[in-house]
């Protein structure tokens, strides 16, 4: 039985504790929330213990999962992997570069597990794509929120962007060249829109929009590559592939082109997504990864490269803002 603790029971943290309530071989020990107001409406739900500071929360479990701010994720982080819990925690993985090399070097000497929140790795429109060869060499991206103030304490690359950098990082497979990048901040302090362009050693281009201020949402991937087009819906939990590869079945619908060089046949295909629970599915995987001693699927290591692209980011629109 693992025992879990959860710091931070506002918004985010009471999805998150909805999920581990619902898991089994976990035994949640407490949660810590210095809001009088978050606090009791958990007690009141879960009826579950309040431990008042996280150093006597962590004495009690063994293992962490940290739902609080970014800017109290490094402190947080570092107390657990020194108490020798095991963490979990929201993305970003820090507010600063400094901190998230300084926990980098903590959690390496740890050898303790580590699993950063990127859940748009176990959205099912993603997963379903997982028997797909994918070899990006032009990426689009849109991800589009209505604005609320809650998250705007971090840019909106730090509280959007962050995942499609995540998911990119994680497919393309060659290292960040150059780096070109445009944000405004509009109702907050911090850029709430911004047009990225990262372009990659092997030649794939990556053009990224994230706004917290638009009228819609909208969180698509569109992924270009030799000889196939993968579109991904984040939101609606949509998926299409078209290709000259696609094995024709039933289920597939296929056409012929004229190429001006003959004819090729292609393939248009919906990938069945499952219905999943992708913040209970990362979670699931965090548990597993602790019982049976395997690696995290979003390591460490993974939070620190997409923090690393997206202050790389934020210096370039600070630099073309000034």
């Amino acid at each position: 039985m693992l025992k879990i603790g959860i710091i931070g029971a506002g918004h985010l943290g009471k999805f998150h504790l909805n999920n581990w309530m619902g898991m089994a071989d976990v035994e949640i020990v407490g949660f810590c929330d210095t809001d009088e107001a978050n606090a009791k409406s958990v007690i009141d739900k879960y009826k579950i213990k309040r431990f008042f500071n996280a150093e006597e929360l962590l004495d009690n479990c063994d293992a962490i999962d940290i739902v609080a701010p970014t800017t109290y994720h490094y402190e947080l982080c570092a107390l657990a992997l020194r108490k020798g819990k095991h963490v979990f925690v929201e993305k970003p993985l820090t507010n600063t570069m400094d901190e998230a090399k300084a926990l980098l070097k903590l959690a390496k000497e740890s050898n303790l597990k580590f699993q950063v929140g990127h859940v748009e790795r176990f959205n099912p429109a993603f997963v379903a794509l997982q028997a797909h060869k994918l070899e990006p060499m032009f990426i689009e991206v849109h991800r589009l929120a209505q604005f609320n103030p809650r998250g705007t304490d971090v840019s909106v690359i730090l509280d959007l962007m962050i995942h499609d950098i995540d998911i990119i990082l994680h497919l393309v497979k060659s290292n960040v060249s150059y780096i070109s990048a445009n944000g405004v901040s509009v109702l907050s302090e911090t850029p709430d829109i911004a047009n990225v362009r990262i372009e990659f050693d092997n030649g794939c281009v990556a053009n990224l929009t994230s706004s917290r201020i638009s009228m819609k949402k909208m969180r698509k991937m569109r992924i270009f590559q030799k000889d196939a087009y993968i579109g991904i819906d984040f939101l609606d939990k949509k998926t299409e592939v078209i290709s000259q590869n696609i094995p024709t079945d039933k289920n597939v619908f296929t056409f012929d082109i004229d190429t001006g060089k003959g004819k090729k046949t292609v393939a248009i295909a919906n990938p069945l997504v499952a219905e999943s629970n992708a913040m209970m599915d990362e979670l699931v995987a965090f548990k597993n990864a602790i019982l049976n001693n395997t690696d995290t699927p979003v390591t460490i290591i993974d939070g620190y490269r997409a923090m690393e692209v997206a202050h790389q980011i934020l210096d370039k629109i600070n630099k073309t803002t000034k």
